[in-house]
């Protein structure tokens, strides 16, 4: 009762017409903290692109200034030096065996990372890995050779950003301990990291709405005027 209590009060000191400010918009989330565990900062970012269309199914990497907050968990599929490679790189699971585990069923890594001639046996487990969301692809830098560098830009808060079917990004950018200012850079990364992969083919209105949010917080709108 306590809590649906701060929830409606909450509700009441935001305008869910309004588009508030970037700077505005973190302050509020930290203002309206409730709890004590150290909530996610997620973004929703609503495309005005078509999934359906090969072109316009955006999925891009970037890597946040001041990570994620969250702690990487990296499986690497590889062979020979390229282990010890992925070992020395700092990744949680590396070599074959892990294979069966996905098989039947384990999942708890947050990203896999493959060398191409992984991918034919890797390909194998798609109906397991890709509603996960976990196949590697070399878009977003996860089937490489550069074992090395894709698990340190991992560990180091590399993020895929990866429209849904109805249109939308939903990704984290950090977490309620972060500063302001921290919050609001690993933002505008994001943002320009969407504009620049803006698909030649869609017209009228590209990055149409984007509301920042916290775990147990509501979503606020931000004025993407205010972000860069």
């Amino acid at each position: 009762m306590v809590l649906s209590k701060q929830k409606k009060e909450i509700n009441s000191k935001i305008d869910p017409i309004k588009e508030y400010a970037l700077n505005d918009a973190v302050k509020m989330l930290k203002d309206f903290k409730y709890v004590k565990f150290d909530e996610t900062i997620e973004l929703a970012i609503n495309l005005g692109v078509d999934p359906r269309h090969a072109d316009q199914n955006i999925r891009v990497s970037t890597t946040l200034p001041h990570g994620t907050g969250k702690e990487i968990k990296v499986l690497v599929f590889a062979q020979g030096p390229k282990e010890k490679e992925a070992k020395d790189a700092g990744a949680d699971f590396v070599g074959k065996e892990f294979f069966d585990k996905l098989k039947s069923g384990w999942d708890d890594i947050d990203t896999i990372v493959a060398t191409p001639d992984m991918m034919q046996e890797l390909g194998k487990l798609g109906k397991v890995l890709g509603p996960k969301g976990l196949m590697p692809n070399p878009k977003s830098g996860t089937v490489t050779m550069d074992i090395k560098k894709a698990v340190k830009e991992l560990k180091a808060g590399k993020i895929e950003l990866r429209v849904e079917k109805n249109g939308i990004i939903h990704t984290r950018c950090g977490k309620s301990s972060f500063d302001d200012n921290a919050l609001i850079e690993n933002i505008r990364t994001i943002y320009d990291t969407l504009l620049k992969a803006r698909p030649a083919s869609v017209k009228g209105t590209y990055l149409k709405k984007i509301s920042v949010s916290s775990t147990m917080g509501p979503g606020i709108k931000i004025d993407q005027g205010s972000i860069n």
